[in-house]
């Protein structure tokens, strides 16, 4: 069996669905790309028979016929549609689908069935809190118990967590059996199964695009003219911070500027020698008395009583 979706929608202007083709056949396992909160399920739908598309056709073996894909594919866990409510026990989940395949659907059949498929351990606990790979073996299980099931439409697996490998695998068990199998879900697990090579995953549409921000030759010229403004500015910068600062002492004060020899000769008598200079200026001082000394050699000063002496106790 071979189901083909050729170029569906949904929705004005592809709102519910943008346009997709896809395939899926017996004995192999595929995935499809579906992202936001409806898509998935509408995929699902279309992909099982039970939503027309607004655009395309869907085929089975080469013919539309809705009726035999609604008969021969199975729609699992699909949100809104075909999940059962996360507060149900998984006992009462197995009953339901028990009594839809035509079996013995007491709640001891559910356990039975549970312990056959070694699960009897969580008949008791609500379906949402099974861990992801065990609700989709369960469930998968419980659909192929239809008569006539030939393929199972898988919606959105990985919204409940997990690794993506483990349900992933319980897919391809399911191939490896016989069945067409095809699993929804969104771009983040689409990713994580094309880098985990040896699951061997591979996308009923066609191979993921890398996503490409820039061009190579634009990111390269943009970093060269980002690293060119860069230097330009840190060289101004450092012009600019070389010829306004002023230079400072030790303490934080402003330093003395420099001694300008041209300005020295200007201001100086011609011929003078500024070392001489400097020693007349010195002798004056020298020749010149204190007004506050006291110029009589009988008269001692008051020694002052606060002075650094020996006998106050101060040092040489």
């Amino acid at each position: 069996m071979r189901v083909t979706l050729h170029e569906v929608s949904k929705g004005r202007g592809g709102q519910s669905l943008p346009t997709t083709s896809l395939e899926f056949h017996s004995g192999a396992v595929r995935f499809a790309l579906a992202e936001t909160e409806q898509r998935p399920t509408v995929l699902g739908l279309i992909a099982s028979g039970r939503m027309r598309p607004d655009t395309g056709r869907v085929t089975i073996d080469g013919d539309s016929n809705n009726k035999a894909l609604r008969r021969t594919i199975a729609l699992v866990d699909a949100p809104d549609v075909s999940d059962p409510h996360p507060d149900i026990t998984l006992a009462g989940v197995v009953g339901e689908e028990l009594m839809f395949a035509g079996v013995g659907a007491t709640p001891l059949h559910a356990r039975r069935w549970l312990n056959q498929l070694g699960f009897g351990e969580l008949a008791g606990v609500p379906i949402g809190n099974v861990d992801p790979a065990a609700r989709v073996r369960i469930l998968c299980e419980l659909a192929i118990l239809r008569e006539g099931t030939e393929g199972i439409v898988l919606v959105a697996p990985d919204r409940h967590g997990g690794s993506p490998d483990g349900w992933w695998r319980i897919a391809s068990e399911f191939a490896d059996r016989g069945y067409a199998m095809l699993v929804v879900i969104g771009g983040s697990a689409a990713v994580a199964l094309e880098r985990m090579h040896e699951l061997e995953a591979i996308n009923a549409s066609g191979p993921i695009q890398p996503l490409v921000l820039d061009r190579p030759g634009d990111a390269a010229s943009a970093s060269e003219s980002e690293s060119a403004s860069a230097s330009a500015s840190a060289s101004a910068s450092d012009e600019h911070s070389t010829t306004d600062a002023e230079p400072e002492s030790p303490d934080g004060l402003p330093a003395v500027p420099p001694f300008d020899d041209e300005y020295a000769e200007e201001d100086s008598p011609a011929g003078a020698d500024p070392g001489s200079a400097s020693e007349n200026a010195d002798a004056e001082h020298r020749e010149t008395p204190d007004a506050d000394t006291n110029t009589d050699p009988d008269t001692d000063p008051d020694p002052d009583p606060d002075a650094d002496t020996e006998e106050n106790g101060g040092e040489r």
